[in-house]
Protein backbone atom coordinates (compact mmCIF):
# COMPACT_ATOMS: atom_id res chain seq x y z
CA UNK A 1 0.00 0.00 0.00
CA UNK A 2 1.22 3.27 -0.96
CA UNK A 3 1.49 5.85 1.86
CA UNK A 4 -0.64 9.10 1.52
CA UNK A 5 1.92 11.90 -0.09
CA UNK A 6 1.89 14.58 2.91
CA UNK A 7 0.25 18.10 1.14
CA UNK A 8 3.06 21.01 0.68
CA UNK A 9 3.20 23.79 3.00
CA UNK A 10 0.66 26.33 1.38
CA UNK A 11 0.45 29.83 2.30
CA UNK A 12 -1.03 32.84 1.38
CA UNK A 13 1.03 34.86 -1.20
CA UNK A 14 2.03 38.40 -1.21
CA UNK A 15 2.36 40.25 -3.93
CA UNK A 16 3.90 43.27 -2.63
CA UNK A 17 6.63 41.40 -2.06
CA UNK A 18 8.79 41.93 -5.51
CA UNK A 19 11.00 38.08 -5.42
CA UNK A 20 7.35 36.34 -4.54
CA UNK A 21 5.68 38.48 -7.56
CA UNK A 22 8.37 37.47 -10.06
CA UNK A 23 8.27 34.03 -9.10
CA UNK A 24 4.31 33.51 -9.17
CA UNK A 25 4.51 35.17 -12.77
CA UNK A 26 7.75 32.81 -13.92
CA UNK A 27 5.22 29.81 -12.39
CA UNK A 28 2.13 31.03 -14.17
CA UNK A 29 4.23 31.94 -17.86
CA UNK A 30 5.57 27.89 -17.70
CA UNK A 31 2.00 26.44 -16.39
CA UNK A 32 0.12 28.19 -19.06
CA UNK A 33 2.59 27.67 -21.69
CA UNK A 34 1.44 24.35 -21.16
CA UNK A 35 -1.84 25.08 -21.69
CA UNK A 36 -1.48 27.29 -24.14
CA UNK A 37 -0.13 23.50 -25.92
CA UNK A 38 -2.79 21.57 -24.90
CA UNK A 39 -5.65 23.45 -26.45
CA UNK A 40 -3.85 25.23 -29.57
CA UNK A 41 -4.28 28.65 -28.29
CA UNK A 42 -1.00 30.76 -27.16
CA UNK A 43 -3.35 33.83 -26.38
CA UNK A 44 -4.35 33.18 -22.77
CA UNK A 45 -4.40 36.31 -20.98
CA UNK A 46 -1.78 35.34 -18.24
CA UNK A 47 1.00 34.63 -20.67
CA UNK A 48 1.28 38.53 -21.96
CA UNK A 49 0.55 39.92 -18.39
CA UNK A 50 3.37 42.07 -17.01
CA UNK A 51 4.69 42.03 -13.92
CA UNK A 52 2.90 45.31 -12.60
CA UNK A 53 -0.58 43.18 -14.61
CA UNK A 54 -0.05 40.59 -12.10
CA UNK A 55 0.25 42.90 -9.36
CA UNK A 56 -2.78 44.82 -9.74
CA UNK A 57 -5.45 41.73 -10.36
CA UNK A 58 -6.86 42.09 -7.08
CA UNK A 59 -7.13 38.13 -7.20
CA UNK A 60 -6.07 36.77 -4.09
CA UNK A 61 -3.44 34.26 -4.00
CA UNK A 62 -2.53 30.52 -1.90
CA UNK A 63 0.75 29.07 -3.31
CA UNK A 64 3.34 26.45 -2.37
CA UNK A 65 6.26 26.98 -0.28
CA UNK A 66 8.70 26.51 -3.17
CA UNK A 67 6.08 28.12 -5.30
CA UNK A 68 5.42 24.53 -7.62
CA UNK A 69 1.99 25.85 -7.92
CA UNK A 70 -0.73 28.72 -6.77
CA UNK A 71 -3.98 29.17 -7.03
CA UNK A 72 -5.76 32.40 -7.15
CA UNK A 73 -10.06 34.06 -6.36
CA UNK A 74 -11.95 36.54 -6.13
CA UNK A 75 -15.35 36.60 -4.16
CA UNK A 76 -17.91 38.58 -6.61
CA UNK A 77 -20.50 40.18 -3.77
CA UNK A 78 -23.08 37.56 -4.38
CA UNK A 79 -20.31 35.13 -2.24
CA UNK A 80 -19.71 32.83 -5.16
CA UNK A 81 -15.78 32.21 -4.99
CA UNK A 82 -14.37 32.56 -8.42
CA UNK A 83 -11.48 30.41 -9.13
CA UNK A 84 -9.04 32.57 -11.61
CA UNK A 85 -5.86 30.71 -11.84
CA UNK A 86 -4.50 27.33 -11.10
CA UNK A 87 -1.08 26.79 -12.06
CA UNK A 88 1.31 24.48 -11.36
CA UNK A 89 5.05 24.01 -12.79
CA UNK A 90 5.39 21.26 -15.29
CA UNK A 91 7.76 19.90 -13.37
CA UNK A 92 5.28 19.28 -10.47
CA UNK A 93 2.33 18.17 -12.65
CA UNK A 94 0.50 14.90 -11.32
CA UNK A 95 2.51 14.96 -7.95
CA UNK A 96 -0.68 16.16 -5.64
CA UNK A 97 0.21 19.83 -5.81
CA UNK A 98 -2.93 21.09 -7.69
CA UNK A 99 -5.31 19.12 -5.31
CA UNK A 100 -3.32 20.31 -2.18
CA UNK A 101 -3.83 24.04 -3.67
CA UNK A 102 -7.73 23.64 -4.24
CA UNK A 103 -8.29 21.53 -0.53
CA UNK A 104 -6.39 24.31 1.18
CA UNK A 105 -8.81 27.13 -0.73
CA UNK A 106 -11.81 24.87 -0.01
CA UNK A 107 -10.60 24.73 3.62
CA UNK A 108 -10.09 28.38 3.73
CA UNK A 109 -12.56 29.86 1.89
CA UNK A 110 -16.00 27.55 2.22
CA UNK A 111 -18.34 28.38 -0.39
CA UNK A 112 -22.04 27.43 -1.37
CA UNK A 113 -20.98 27.78 -5.06
CA UNK A 114 -17.58 27.54 -6.59
CA UNK A 115 -16.66 28.59 -10.35
CA UNK A 116 -13.81 28.17 -12.39
CA UNK A 117 -13.56 27.59 -15.89
CA UNK A 118 -10.41 25.96 -18.33
CA UNK A 119 -9.90 24.99 -22.00
CA UNK A 120 -11.94 22.52 -23.24
CA UNK A 121 -9.30 20.46 -24.34
CA UNK A 122 -6.93 20.73 -21.17
CA UNK A 123 -7.91 16.70 -20.42
CA UNK A 124 -6.16 17.42 -17.19
CA UNK A 125 -7.80 20.17 -15.77
CA UNK A 126 -11.22 19.29 -17.06
CA UNK A 127 -10.48 15.69 -14.84
CA UNK A 128 -9.35 17.17 -11.66
CA UNK A 129 -12.43 19.83 -11.72
CA UNK A 130 -15.07 16.80 -12.69
CA UNK A 131 -13.13 14.42 -9.76
CA UNK A 132 -14.08 17.58 -7.38
CA UNK A 133 -17.79 17.85 -8.26
CA UNK A 134 -17.43 20.44 -10.89
CA UNK A 135 -20.02 20.10 -13.80
CA UNK A 136 -19.59 22.07 -17.01
CA UNK A 137 -22.27 24.91 -17.19
CA UNK A 138 -21.08 26.33 -20.38
CA UNK A 139 -18.64 27.07 -23.10
CA UNK A 140 -17.11 30.48 -24.24
CA UNK A 141 -15.46 30.52 -27.61
CA UNK A 142 -11.54 32.10 -27.55
CA UNK A 143 -10.91 31.38 -31.04
CA UNK A 144 -11.61 29.37 -34.14
CA UNK A 145 -11.73 25.77 -32.64
CA UNK A 146 -10.91 26.78 -29.23
CA UNK A 147 -13.15 26.91 -26.37
CA UNK A 148 -12.97 27.70 -22.00
CA UNK A 149 -15.42 25.24 -20.32
CA UNK A 150 -17.30 27.42 -17.07
CA UNK A 151 -17.67 24.87 -14.66
CA UNK A 152 -19.66 24.93 -11.44
CA UNK A 153 -19.51 22.82 -8.10
CA UNK A 154 -22.33 23.86 -5.36
CA UNK A 155 -21.74 22.46 -1.65
CA UNK A 156 -25.26 22.94 0.45
CA UNK A 157 -24.39 24.75 3.69
CA UNK A 158 -25.03 22.02 6.47
CA UNK A 159 -27.46 22.98 8.99
CA UNK A 160 -26.62 23.06 12.56
CA UNK A 161 -26.75 20.00 14.85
Amino acid sequence: MTPPRAEPPIHRLDLTDDDTLRGLWELQRAAYAVEADLIGFDGIPPLHETLDDLRACGETFLGTEDLTGAVSWLRPDDGTLDICRLVVHPRAHRTGVARALLDALDRREPAETTTVSTGTANLPAMTLYRRRGFVPTGLRDLAPGVTLTLLTRRTPRTAPQ
